[in-house]
């Protein structure tokens, strides 16, 4: 979200990527190389978890299906198409810093829907900040929230 705001909005406890299945060996040495601890919990084909200076860092890992779309990588939810679109969204910025990001409509989704999508997971007071964020950059540059 950041990466699309153009700045720092908070300061993050975790903080969630994508990433392509076929590179989590290539950036798990990565991340390894550069100081990062790995963490236990989701399946390995699913989600790869390291943390560093206190700051989690949740790489979840994407596939293609038979017919081109994008795709939980693994685990349970293997196969699971993921949001249409989703990789539509150019390089945000922070300062000097850029990288892809996820399609801001896609992420308001995603946190609008991740309670209905792990029951029992309740509705967080900084996805809804989150998406307020999100849905006032959109009408500053003119496109319409989701």
């Amino acid at each position: 979200m950041d990466f699309f705001i153009g700045e720092v909005t908070r300061d993050h406890e975790d903080i969630d990527w994508f990433a392509w299945a076929e590179d989590a060996s290539a950036l798990t040495d990565g991340l390894l190389r550069s100081g990062y601890e790995p963490l236990s919990g989701s399946p390995a084909d699913q989600q790869i978890d390291f943390c560093k200076q206190g700051v989690e860092s949740s790489f979840a890992l994407l596939a293609t299906d038979r017919f081109g779309r994008v795709v939980v990588a693994g685990g349970s939810w293997a196969g699971e198409v993921r949001p249409e679109g989703m990789l539509d969204a150019s390089v945000g910025r922070i300062a000097a810093l850029r990288c892809r990001i996820i399609s801001p409509r896609t992420q308001i989704e995603i946190k609008q829907m991740m309670p209905v999508w792990v029951p029992g997971r309740p509705r967080r007071k900084k996805d809804v900040e989150d998406i307020t964020w999100l849905e006032a950059a959109l009408r500053e540059q003119g496109t319409r929230p989701a």
